[in-house]
């Protein structure tokens, strides 16, 4: 009963999040694949929101679907099939695409909750630490495959789980079998994967019963006593099933030919995506945002209080690791994402670090966490939910294509023309822009500077800057103005600026 509750208030919290935050930049690629248009051409003269409102509406196909990947994106296709299915079942609104990602990652907690039960973990804290921690919620709205990789991943972490309770090798090929469907989910999802098939590994030969038992006596020789940890079964008595290492790595096997025909197709789709790499800015960056998948934006909110902030976050992260019992499976599968990640990077000269990605890790950092004191244990979780209620309601963890829109219709007339950077792609910027805006709206997307002298006299630029291209159009476009005299500045907000022609002659 406890567990229903809990699953009950997960459901509402996420879909009050869904609801609330404002469209996102990926999200966008989302909604036009699964509507038949990847890469609307949009119009080049100034139009209204409902000119191009069946951009995000239309009917597809699986097939299209896949092709369309294969020759300009960066992922595979199981989670945009079960989203095409969705929307023409439930709907094609940006709000029902996100719903898909809630009813998953309530199916992920309730399967989480099984996995807790088979180790003796407690359950609703496990549950709780993983609804409030940052990432999870936050992928859990978006009209993205996380939700679907991390459902896949938890169920396959249960199945490996059962198979070392019941020694049944089926368990433990079915598990390497959902695990592999989660790589055809989303590509980064096989760390979690490789992790549990190196700790098989390690077992078959010994090495970690033979590190425990040297663990032990050193302690004993010592005489000193180990302090008081919770009792895990998976640390005591784990039934290895013979040649568990093979059927494991079958069963991942099942998807990876289809992952590598998207995946060598894609390769070099999205060139640029990411800065290069270097050493030290990329571990900084994977602590940072590990803290972040966490404990979310709180040393943002703090201002000028942010270093203690995030210090005392630290220190609290610590001690709660401290006291907990950590089973080796589980740091593995907690460690393999951001480790990953880093490797993945230092191989392709890029910084693949985002805190999206680390939301793979948060189910077993859960596992781990929920076997601290239970003072401890309320102290992290009244800190998560701090975090939690940052990202429903702080603008700071917002992007700013659907605020700014927002914005230029507050300060907007009917002769006044909006002016939106185009950017990289004409994807990720103009859709969520448009999806928030009014149809009474009058938008003109930009490439570069404008040609001021064919603009209205009232003008409202949305500053976004979420790309490198928008970044540049942007400045451009503000240079450009400043250079004219005859243009002055009417009004600004966090999101837009807005302008005003006092003279006929530019």
């Amino acid at each position: 009963m406890r567990c229903l509750a809990t699953l009950i208030l997960a459901a509402v919290i996420l879909i009050a999040i869904a609801h609330r935050r404002p469209p996102e930049y990926d999200e966008a690629y989302s909604i036009f694949l699964t509507a038949g248009d990847p890469r609307p051409a949009w119009p080049t003269q100034p139009f209204h929101p409902s000119d191009v409102r069946h951009f995000f509406f239309g009917p597809t196909t699986f097939s299209a679907i896949a092709q369309n990947l294969r020759t300009g994106d960066v992922h595979p296709p199981l989670y945009f099939w079960c989203l095409n299915l969705w929307r023409h079942i439930f709907g094609p609104s940006w709000f029902t695409a996100r719903l898909l990602s809630v009813v998953l990652s309530l199916a992920t907690l309730a399967t989480l909750s099984q996995a807790a039960r088979i180790t003796g973990i407690p359950v609703i804290p496990t549950l709780l630490i993983t609804l409030l921690a940052y990432a999870f919620p936050y992928t859990s709205i978006l009209a993205r495959n996380f939700a679907l990789a991390q459902l896949l991943n938890t169920l396959a972490l249960t199945l490996a789980l059962a198979s070392l309770k019941t020694g049944d090798r089926r368990l433990t090929t079915a598990s390497g079998l959902v695990f592999s469907a989660a790589t055809f989910t989303n590509y980064l999802a096989i760390f979690t994967p490789l992790a549990i098939l190196l700790w098989l590994i390690t077992r078959h030969f010994g090495k970690s019963r033979h590190s425990e038992a040297r663990s032990s006596e050193a302690i004993h020789l010592s005489g000193q006593n180990p302090p008081p940890k919770p009792t895990v079964w998976l640390s005591k008595n784990p039934i290895l099933p013979a040649h568990a290492e093979l059927f494991f790595g079958a069963g991942l096997l099942t998807f990876l030919p289809l992952d590598a025909y998207f995946f060598l197709a894609q390769h070099a789709s999205r060139h640029g995506q990411f800065p290069s790499f270097h050493l030290l800015p990329a571990l900084v960056l994977i602590a940072k945002d590990i803290g972040a998948a966490i404990f979310g934006g709180l040393p943002l909110y703090a201002g000028d209080y942010a270093a203690p902030v995030a210090g005392t976050l630290f220190l609290l992260f610590v001690i709660c690791l401290n006291t907990a019992a950590k089973p080796a499976l589980f740091i593995l599968t907690a460690l393999a994402t951001p480790i990953g990640l880093f490797l993945l990077g230092l191989a392709f000269n890029n910084t693949p670090i985002e805190i999206r990605y680390l939301a793979f890790s948060i189910p077993s950092l859960a596992l781990i966490l929920a076997t601290i004191p239970k003072p401890l244990l309320t102290i992290l979780i009244l800190v998560e939910s701090l975090g939690t209620i940052g990202l429903a309601f702080a603008p700071s963890t917002m992007q700013s294509q659907a605020l700014a829109a927002r914005e230029a219709a507050a300060q907007s007339t009917p002769s006044a023309l909006t002016l939106v950077p185009y950017g990289n792609d004409g994807v990720g910027i103009p859709g969520p822009f448009i999806a928030a805006a009014p149809d009474s709206l009058t938008i003109q997307f930009i490439k570069s500077a404008p040609n001021l002298a064919q603009l209205p006299p009232h003008i409202i630029l949305a500053t976004i800057s979420a790309d490198d291209s928008s970044r540049r159009t942007i400045s451009d476009t503000l240079a450009a103005l400043a250079g004219i005299s005859c243009w002055h500045g009417a009004a600004t907000t966090p999101h837009t600026q807005s302008f005003t022609r006092t003279c006929t002659n530019h």
